[in-house]
């Protein structure tokens, strides 16, 4: 066998890609070098230019740890079915396997035959035992124990569903929602920035005026724990952990607790703060969240009331050593920035300061857990949807306290394709598949529970990484990566064993380059999907897909966070935002006729299926008119709207953006804070006026569309 051949035997051999296809169906193929060093950063013991003893030792390691490991790294089935393993003990020695069940009983195992003959290594002769679990254990968390001669081991043995009980409810019983953006969407009384009341507010107000049964939100984790912070939610510190930029300080019940005069100068920050709720400029955090904590430091350290304290200590007894380890990690960063900064260093010990960040984030749990139920008590159906990230900043405190679970020296990204020709580098360090694995899944299964403990349910950005990941060397550019693969029935299992304990419906975005079969496998757990009417074409390629063709098990919208508004769709913001940063990869005129070619025959087909009737586009064509020969935006913006409530889907969701007209970008992908002010646009109407909550029950679009979105 060749250096090469060895090579891509090793990087095989732990689930790395020695080659891809292309989303243009070319196969690449991943350098030696990029093999080399995913290979490190998944811990091989490997040089920099490995020898062929090297690898062949390093693959000889590898066969060793599996022929002489007691148990395997954990083992993940789904209910109603044996899960089958193997034991390796020394030959001829019994194996006593049995089963400890996460409600304390336990449960016998199964042995089944195995003539495999004994492993001799370092003077042992390890014999090997083929065991099955049985099919009717509850789902759940629990341990395989082994007892041998000079051997005891124990595993993680998880049981998951077979199917999400939630998802086959709204099969039967159709629902839509609303999404939105947080931070954008204020209120009156909020500083500048919206927050959890805020949210609370907005989803009793959707279903009261507009009969929306949800509310899907950005990613809430938690940003740095001190000014400057990231704006990207998508980029956060924690997937974890909430950002308490989020807080309303005035639900805050150590709000009470102040002197008079202190909460007249708190009441006046917040009023100078609020008076920019009514400002379309952009959003800026850092004097924001500067504020808040100063009110929330005068709280902490004034004293917590004693039955506030009572539930602060039983929340920091549940979370664990997991929000202890954030804590401490907060403290330590904020600690250094000051001093940093020339700053004198903090007077608290970090144990003290800790302690606070670990009771922001116990406000941040208090103030989501009243926001579901002031949704679920208004009347929706689910509540309030949250946003899982695909990842987290490499700085940040996933990557320090979670550092063991995951791989350092990588980062995660896209391939290069038509529309970003150098590829994608998210800059975030991926999970190691198999650290997971030995892990118990623990790290995933945490994060899942603490995501979705105040959710209805949750969208999974990038589901497909559940699968696998797009890794390329960290500092090298995305040309260089290749995909890794990840376990994912355990994965989709975890996430879905965590969802049905917690009544949730899941959501995976599954746009992108992959496999058939992995959408079948999504389904078959009860997974839902994400179909976008812009990139629906018809399965015969002869158009836009009709809404009788939409899948049944999807989520499906007009449009997503990562597009403009509706409104700003039609009107061609995409394109001329584009041309303005200079990201358009072809000259405008070019994309100009391409994109109204297009919107010509989805438009054509809305008016083809009546669904403008009642307004004065009911039977017209679209093909060849300008985008100023099309009628009102208003009007077409119905007739898309009822195009999506006309799906079969389970869950369709409209934009809030385009329920009041607003056409600006939110995020424009492939630019930074200097190019656009991604993540900080706050909420408006198409001709620029800021929105907030209070006044969305005036807008007449708003109840157009709303109506248009409503299910029948």
């Amino acid at each position: 066998m060749t250096n090469q051949e060895t090579l891509k035997e090793l990087a095989a051999d732990y689930g790395i890609a020695t080659s891809y296809t292309s989303s243009a169906g070319e196969r690449i193929t991943a350098s030696d070098r990029t093999l080399v060093t995913l290979l490190k950063a998944m811990g091989a013991a490997l040089s920099d230019d490995p020898t062929d003893h090297e690898l062949t030792a390093a693959l000889n390691e590898r066969r060793i740890q599996r022929a002489t490991r007691p148990l395997p790294q954990s083992v993940v089935a789904v209910e109603n079915t044996e899960a089958a393993f193997i034991v390796h003990v020394h030959d001829g020695a019994p194996a006593n396997v049995w089963i400890e069940l996460e409600d304390g009983g336990t449960r016998e195992v199964y042995q089944d035959e195995n003539w495999n003959p004994p492993f001799h290594h370092d003077g042992i002769d390890w014999g090997e035992a083929s065991f099955h679990t049985p099919p009717d254990l509850p789902r759940g968390y629990h341990r395989l124990h082994l007892e041998s001669e000079g051997c005891t081991a124990e595993t993680a043995l998880i049981i998951t569903p077979q199917r999400l009980d939630s998802t086959d409810t709204y099969l039967e019983d159709r629902r839509f929602g609303v999404m939105a953006q947080l931070y954008s969407v204020r209120s009156e009384a909020s500083w500048g920035i919206g927050d959890f009341h805020d949210l609370g507010e907005l989803a009793a107000l959707l279903h009261r005026e507009i009969g929306a049964d949800f509310l899907l939100i950005n990613p809430l984790h938690a940003a740095e724990p001190v000014p400057p912070v990231e704006n990207s939610p998508y980029l956060p510190t924690s997937r974890r952990f909430t950002n308490p930029i989020y807080l309303r300080i005035e639900d805050v019940e150590e709000l009470g607790n102040l002197d008079s005069d202190t909460r007249a100068e708190i009441a006046e920050l917040g009023a100078s703060l609020a008076e920019t709720n009514r400002s379309a400029e952009a959003i800026d955090r850092n004097p924001i969240y500067a504020a808040k904590l100063d009110v929330l430091r005068e709280m902490f350290h004034f004293g917590l009331t004693e039955q506030h304290r009572a539930a602060f200590r039983d929340y920091c007894e549940n979370e664990g050593s997991g929000l202890r380890d954030f804590g401490l990690w907060c403290a330590a960063r904020e600690n250094e920035q000051l001093t940093g900064s020339g700053r004198h260093a903090i007077a608290e010990d970090l144990d003290e300061l800790a302690e606070f960040h670990m009771w922001l984030q116990f406000l941040c749990d208090e103030q989501l857990a009243a926001a579901q139920k002031r949704a679920v008590d208004a009347g929706m159906a689910i509540g309030i949807v949250t946003d899982l990230a695909v990842g987290v900043h490499p700085g940040g405190a996933d990557a320090a306290t979670m550092g063991e679970w995951m791989a350092p020296e990588a980062s995660v990204g896209a391939p290069p394709d038509p529309y970003n020709q150098q590829g994608q580098d998210w800059s975030q360090p991926p999970f190691d598949p198999e650290a997971l694995a030995e892990a118990g899944y623990q790290p995933w299964r945490e994060m899942m529970s603490t995501v979705l403990r105040h959710s209805g349910g949750i969208r999974v950005d990038h589901i497909l990484g559940l699968f696998r990941l797009f890794w390329m060397p960290r500092m090298q550019p995305p040309s260089t990566g290749t995909y890794v693969q990840y376990h994912h029935d355990a994965m989709v299992g975890v996430l879905a064993l965590e969802a049905e304990r917690a009544g949730a419906v899941v959501i995976g975005e599954d746009l992108g380059t992959f496999e058939p079969w992995v959408q079948d496998v999504l389904a078959d757990r009860g997974v839902l999907g994400t179909s976008v009417l812009w990139f629906e074409s018809s399965p015969t390629g002869d158009g836009p897909r009709r809404p009788a063709d939409y899948r049944r098990l999807a989520l499906s919208s007009v449009g997503t966070h990562d597009l403009p508004p509706t409104a700003g769709y039609l009107e061609g913001e995409h394109i001329r935002l584009r041309e303005r940063l200079g990201l358009l990869e072809t000259d405008a005129a070019t994309e100009e006729r391409q994109d109204l070619d297009w919107q010509a025959e989805i438009l054509d087909a809305v008016s083809e299926l009546g669904f403008f009737a009642g307004t004065p586009l009911d039977g017209q064509r679209f093909a060849g008119r300008g985008r100023d020969e099309r009628g009102s935006t208003a009007d077409l913006l119905v007739g898309l709207h009822r195009w999506i409530a006309a799906t079969p889907s389970a869950l369709t969701v409209t934009n809030l953006v385009d329920l009041v007209g607003d056409v600006r970008v939110q995020n424009q992908p492939g630019t930074n804070a200097e190019q656009y002010p991604n993540w900080c646009i706050p909420l408006c109407t198409g001709d620029g006026t800021p929105v907030v909550i209070e006044d969305l029950p005036d807008i007449e679009l708003f109840h157009r569309v709303g109506d248009a979105s409503r299910r029948s």
